[in-house]
């Protein structure tokens, strides 16, 4: 799969290896982000560092939607989960303490929840529906 349609698309179906692979890309721009906002930007080094992650979303979330269809669920499973995860993980900042313990609890739970199931568990072996199939491909009869 093209480096490209795997960061930006969210038709078809990825393995571990793909998912894995544009994850770890993902995760390498960003801690070059980080350290060039640091180096480049000077005062304005966070709100750089907070751009990247934020864009940073969307591969992210194609990743998860491709890696959620091989492991049979629907295609928005991957990116609710990737939102659920950044969402819980920003609230603690704005909370008292015993809600901001409860939303760092839910955030890791939806970290282990994605690490097992669209990081480790392999793919499903269900037929690919006809809406999912190549446009050159015929269906299995």
């Amino acid at each position: 799969m093209p480096l490209l349609t795997l960061l930006t698309g969210f038709e078809g179906r990825i393995g571990r290896a793909a998912f894995w692979s544009g994850t770890t890309l993902v995760a390498v721009a960003l801690v070059l982000a980080d350290i060039g906002s640091v180096r480049l930007g000077g005062v304005h080094g966070p709100e750089i560092t907070a751009f990247a992650g934020t864009f940073a979303l969307f591969p992210w979330s194609a990743l998860a939607a491709k890696r959620g269809r091989d492991r049979g669920r629907s295609w928005y499973y991957g990116p609710t989960l990737v939102i659920a995860i950044v969402l819980s993980g920003l609230g603690p900042d704005h909370f008292e303490a015993a809600a901001a313990k409860t939303l760092g609890a839910f955030s890791l739970l939806l970290w282990l929840v994605a690490l097992i199931d669209l990081g480790l568990l392999p793919g499903c072996n269900a037929p690919v529906p006809v809406a999912e199939t190549q446009a050159d491909a015929k269906p299995a009869e």
